[in-house]
């Protein structure tokens, strides 16, 4: 399958990044002139009977969420509106899809996430919500109808729900119909809302953006594998105290500056978020799916002070790609 128009239609890759990519939505009408689905409502539907597949059923107007895998009969007992079949890296199991991401070159491949697939009936969706990721949305069957309103942030209030943060107040400012072939992309914390018209397909490419925390969680792990970070905090200069119990702003600047010498260390934080990135979205299940993520990244040569003195390690799967050092 190949699309040999250009996904982003007439806006050119530079244009988009300049004007488009995390700042505002975009729609591309023909994104993929004659888009065909390389896969169909019931080849989806087999994908989420498979212990291995990670999938959800949301269903009902208070959009109850099932996690996969699913039995077979289940999609028999379904009504005959209001509920949609989200299927996860959908890209891993079928190289039909995968081929679909060679369409945004134009992005770093190592930043791309996978392209998850919706089924939708009438009426389907997830409600209105923002994710943290930059995504494009692909009309690969049928008809959405998508809602756009405004950028949202940790203060949006969301509507009590267990598993899905939806917008309590979603107020659309764009709508459009999007037809097979049409995609709309949408940046990081911008509001959106689709709904099925009839039954349709979406393929929703998508990017990795770690939070802070999750970056933070990995990277403390990775310093302490290493055991190479063994500097141990050290009183600022100290006067005589009338408060025992006190602990000074002195204090908290000399972790801070503790703390930095991790981030100081390219090499160390450059391996470390190479193999971060490149790690694989289900590891166990990589002898199934033969994912492969790469990237190269060039880093100061080890054991010199000469920061300019760099070398190119390239990365395979969250680890140093050692046939090609």
């Amino acid at each position: 399958m190949q699309n040999t128009y250009g996904i982003l239609g007439d806006v050119s890759p530079n244009e988009f990044l300049t004007h488009y990519w995390q700042r505002k939505p975009l729609l591309v009408r023909n994104a993929w002139p004659n888009f065909i689905s390389p896969v169909t409502a019931d080849e989806l539907a087999g994908l989420s009977l498979e212990d291995e597949v990670e999938s959800r059923l949301i269903s009902g107007p208070d959009w109850q969420v099932e996690s996969g895998p699913f039995d077979e009969k289940r999609f028999s007992e379904l009504a005959p509106s209001d509920w949609t079949l989200l299927v996860q890296a959908v890209d891993l199991w079928l190289p039909d899809v995968a081929q679909i991401m060679d369409q945004f070159n134009f992005l770093p491949r190592w930043r791309m996430d996978d392209i998850m697939i919706s089924y939708a009936v009438d009426g389907g969706g997830v409600g209105a919500h923002y994710d943290e990721y930059d995504v494009f949305l692909l009309q690969g069957a049928g008809q959405r109808r998508w809602e756009v309103g405004e950028s949202c942030d940790e203060h949006t209030p969301l509507r009590s729900h267990s598993q899905l943060k939806i917008i309590k107040d979603f107020n659309a400012s764009q709508e459009w119909l999007l037809n097979p072939g049409d995609m709309l992309y949408v940046p990081p914390r911008w509001s959106h809302h689709g709904i099925a018209v009839g039954d349709c397909m979406t393929y929703s490419v998508g990017f990795r953006s770690p939070s802070a925390s999750d970056m933070l969680d990995d990277l403390a792990t990775e310093v302490l594998s290493r055991g190479t970070m063994r500097q141990a905090l050290r009183d600022p200069p100290l006067l005589p105290c009338n408060d025992s119990l006190h602990i000074p702003k002195s204090y908290v600047e000399q972790v801070r500056a503790l703390l930095l010498t991790v981030l100081d260390d390219e090499r160390l934080l450059g391996e470390w978020f190479a193999q971060y990135m490149t790690q694989p979205k289900y590891p166990h299940l990589v002898d199934l799916t033969s994912e492969r993520r790469c990237a190269n990244i060039d880093l100061p040569v080890a054991n010199t002070a000469n920061l300019n003195n760099r070398e190119r390690v390239h990365f395979y799967n969250g680890d140093v790609d050692a046939s090609r050092t």
